[in-house]
């Protein structure tokens, strides 16, 4: 049975099936906010893919893992942060800088905090990965 979240259940799940050393992680509840979290994974190298399926009940993402995940999380609750902040943030969830990825939801969508802090644009940090 899945809780009240579906970022937070698709997050401890990924980091569940990686700590165990399973290739593939199919996420229960697909939503956009999950397929945009992935798409920032993807794009920050911690899965190799990840897949949309439709099972007629709303859907499920098929991942596929390769190992790059040490610790992954959803950040709650979700804090505010400028463009000039994201180090506090990243002293407080990473374990080192320039280690791991912070994901922030901005006004123009969810992204990683060096995308973030590269378009000068500040947001809510939902997520991290190292």
């Amino acid at each position: 049975m899945t809780g009240k979240d579906p970022l937070a259940d698709a997050l401890s799940g990924l980091d569940n099936s990686e700590s165990v050393g399973h290739l593939t992680y199919t996420v229960s509840t697909a939503s956009n906010m999950v397929g945009s979290v992935l798409e920032v994974l993807y794009d920050r190298g911690y899965i190799d893919g990840f897949e949309y399926v439709e099972d007629g009940k709303g859907g499920t993402f098929e991942v596929e893992l390769k190992g790059a995940i040490n610790e992954c999380g959803p950040v709650k609750p979700r804090y505010s942060a400028g463009v000039d902040d994201f180090e506090k943030w990243e002293k407080r969830f990473l374990p080192a800088r320039d280690y791991g990825t912070l994901v922030v939801t901005t006004s123009r969508g969810i992204m990683s905090h060096y995308e973030a802090r590269e378009q000068g644009v500040g947001g809510q940090v939902i997520a991290y990965v190292y």
